[in-house]
């Protein structure tokens, strides 16, 4: 029996490790690999040590709310059969996440792999983006991948589904604060229309 309680409390500490990180979620793979058989996963969601958030996705219920738990779960949902989330959060989202402008999106925006496939069930999915994101262009923000500044604004531009007004407020606090500076803007892969723009609306007060 002894052994039997060191091997769990050993194998809480390494998922303790694991969502630390995350939130406070974890995957089914997750619990795996820290050692709670698959069997059991059931017994610990009716004892109510796991909250069951969504199929394969779990949270540790006397774990303390993150200051964004949705982010942590959509990302966590965007897994693939290795459970690597393959979601980057963009556009609107990664704008009102840099706080560069006044909007408020009521639905996430995440950016995912043109093979992309997961059911969305009865939640309501993100808006999901279709493309490739270069890691370059790629930072982690509240535990989760958001696309940095200069390629959220370039997203933006391109999507033309954010009002000019919004853009302008975007790229002036951007430029301010050091978020995009000239050299990287000159350095970078834009589409030279792209980086017209970001020039033009950088000079507009």
């Amino acid at each position: 029996m002894i052994n039997i309680h060191r091997g769990h409390k050993e194998a809480l500490e390494r998922l303790y490790k694991i969502v630390e990180t995350q939130g406070g979620y974890f995957t089914t793979k997750q619990a795996e690999a820290a050692g709670f058989s698959q069997k059991n996963h059931a017994y610990h969601v009716r004892a109510g040590n796991w909250l069951r958030e969504r199929r394969g996705i779990y949270r540790l219920s006397k774990f303390p709310p993150s200051e964004r738990p949705d982010l942590m779960f959509w990302w966590l949902w965007s897994r693939n059969r290795k459970d690597v989330p393959q979601g980057v959060f963009s556009h609107e989202t990664a704008l009102s996440l840099y706080d560069l402008s006044d909007i408020n999106p009521s639905r996430l925006h995440m950016t995912v792999p043109r093979a992309f496939q997961r059911r969305g069930g009865k939640a309501q999915l993100p808006v999901l983006h279709r493309g490739e994101v270069h890691k370059a262009d790629v930072e982690f923000r509240f535990g989760v991948k958001v696309t940095r500044p200069l390629k959220t604004i370039a997203d933006l531009l391109s999507a033309r589904t954010v009002q000019t007004d919004h853009m302008l407020q975007a790229v002036h606090q951007a430029f301010k604060r050091g978020l995009i500076t000239r050299t990287e803007l000159a350095r970078s892969r834009l589409p030279s229309l792209i980086k017209k723009e970001i020039e033009r609306l950088r000079g507009e007060q």
